[in-house]
């Protein structure tokens, strides 16, 4: 599933090109998680403002309300000034004067989503419920301290939930608890302050890390320009289950958490 990074990394792809752009037809093919929320030929002739993220969410801003772009399992965006005809997972396309933007998605858990504004009853269904966002200033360390010590469940299930920080999935909330030196499995309210803290660095140095080299590409995931992703070469322990850690030549552990896989070393982290 693309999580934050590869959310932004996409956003940065393609947001700088389509920026003042006008819209001169859109394409439905299958439909998506949710409707579009409006008549696909309504958005003819709007220009496009820019582009922003919240959590995992693409916000195209246009100069009348906005579309609420999400990429769900296996979705990703291309755009281009040429696109070949759509094939049977390509279900949207946002045809502009400066090219196309398409969304492929194999799955079907992507959506494209017109709101009037975020003040919408469909925008705040969708983006009010999201955690503090853990690149911006919102990212309070006294906020994630008090949200961390208020928490019962284990610290791993608390960051992939996503109501106190978003966009922290699976690859990178192992990793930043390795980088922290906290077990998945401890409690999220045992936790002391200096530990607190680490794991309050650590998020942030993942996620900016992940970010600089393209996201991760376990599968499929490319950005709107057809860039993979290099992460996936640096991680410290995701995927390693039964290789030496880096740093103490302990062997990576695997264990289930919530239907995830979760990896640690069991010498590092406590």
């Amino acid at each position: 599933m693309p999580e934050l990074p590869e959310v932004e990394v996409t956003r940065r792809s393609f947001a700088e090109a389509i920026a003042g752009a006008r819209i001169l037809a859109v394409r439905l093919g299958k439909p998506l998680r949710w409707p579009l929320g409006c008549p696909a030929e309504s958005l003819v002739g709007l220009n496009v403002v820019g582009v922003r993220r919240r959590g995992k969410y693409l916000l195209i801003d246009l100069d009348r309300g906005l579309l609420l772009v999400h990429l769900g399992m296996s979705g990703s965006l291309r755009f281009s000034g040429s696109q070949p005809e759509p094939g049977k997972h390509d279900h949207w396309d946002l045809q502009t004067s400066a090219g196309t933007l398409r969304l492929h998605d194999p799955r079907r858990f992507g959506a494209v989503v017109y709101a009037q504004g975020e003040e919408a009853p469909v925008a705040k269904k969708l983006l009010d419920g999201l955690g503090m966002e853990p690149l911006g200033p919102s990212f309070s360390p006294l906020a994630f301290h008090q949200g961390v010590k208020a928490s019962r469940l284990p610290v791993k299930q608390l960051l992939l939930a996503g109501k106190l920080v978003v966009g922290v999935g699976n690859i990178y909330a192992s990793e930043a608890l390795y980088l922290a030196g906290i077990r998945p499995t401890v409690r999220a309210s045992s936790l002391g302050p200096v530990r607190i803290q680490r794991l309050y660095q650590a998020i942030g140095q993942v996620l900016g890390k992940a970010i600089e080299l393209g996201g991760s590409s376990l599968k499929d995931f490319s950005s709107a320009d057809g860039s993979s992703g290099h992460f996936q070469n640096a991680v410290q322990v995701y995927g390693r289950a039964g290789l030496p850690c880096y740093v103490c030549s302990t062997p990576v552990k695997m264990i289930r958490q919530g239907q995830r896989s979760s990896f640690y070393c069991p010498s590092c982290q406590r």
